[in-house]
């Protein structure tokens, strides 16, 4: 796997190849270019969700037979996070109403243009720029005035700190949440995003995500998406893993081919707050 990325902290890049020699074997950093060691390490762990166990995920999968077998039919698959907030929210503005095709061009293509280009085992992979270099674009092909003026925003709250991945985790989610709608494009959906598939956080519940919410009412029999009570109420089991048990379940039903059900959702017993 070749990795290129901004290091956390976003003073500089990190370009890195990771091989696995054998099935369940360690994880083998043999080339790297960029960054102190313990640094670089850190960020990979998070970025492959490394930093958790894997045995204590299996536990979910033991007392969830949905779960359980839906390990069994993805061997090994845990969340593969963006490389830091920043990224996630930079791609959040590039990717917003675009086709992903489209938005994955620009974002190569601006990576190469103003980032960091590594040679990593024969290839060349491109790391995406540095905030300080964000903030001196004028203009791009394939971004307009808004979507610039947004990545400048994204770019000046990475310098600020406010996407730190740790700060970002260490708040409640509301709080989370709350700062990172602050930046202009990054709504509710955004936010989800970022928070979710960026900061490392294995124990957290997307919100209101109709391909999720229609995915679990199909995989738990439930005849109608679920509400929000009744993924609650389901993913009460997932616990310490519900980031992970959700994308494992978005996955499987990509997979699958599950339809994404628009109907209203089921109607759960009511939570108690």
């Amino acid at each position: 796997m070749r990795l290129a990325f901004t290091l956390d902290g976003y003073a500089g890049h990190a370009g890195v190849v990771l091989r696995q020699a054998e099935p369940n074997g360690p994880i083998a950093i043999e080339a790297e270019a960029g960054g102190d060691r313990a640094t670089v390490e850190r960020q990979i762990r998070r970025i492959l969700s490394l930093d958790h166990p894997g045995r204590d995920w299996i536990a979910v999968g033991a007392r969830d037979p949905v779960i359980g077998r839906l390990q069994k039919e993805h061997p090994g698959l845990r969340p593969v996070l963006f490389h830091s907030p920043y990224e996630g929210s930079a791609w959040s503005i590039i990717s917003a109403r675009k086709p992903r095709a489209y938005a994955a061009s620009v974002r190569t293509k601006l990576a190469a243009a103003h980032g960091r280009v590594f040679t990593l085992a024969g290839e060349e992979v491109a790391a995406f720029p540095l905030p300080e270099a964000i903030l001196r674009l004028r203009s791009f092909a394939g971004l307009d005035p808004t979507k610039l003026t947004r990545l400048h925003a994204v770019a000046r709250a990475a310098l600020d700190g406010v996407l730190d991945a740790d700060h970002l985790a260490g708040l409640v989610p509301a709080a989370a949440r709350a700062e990172l709608e602050t930046l202009p494009g990054i709504g509710p959906f955004y936010a989800d995003l970022v928070l979710v598939r960026a900061t490392g956080l294995a124990d957290l519940l997307p919100r209101d995500e109709p391909k999720l919410l229609s995915y679990v009412g199909q995989l738990y029999g439930l005849g109608a998406p679920a509400d929000a009570a009744s993924l609650e109420r389901i993913a009460a089991s997932w616990r310490p893993f519900r980031t992970w048990a959700t994308v494992l379940v978005r996955v499987a039903g990509d997979r699958a081919g599950l339809p994404v059900d628009e109907r209203g959702p089921a109607r759960g017993p009511r939570m108690k707050s």
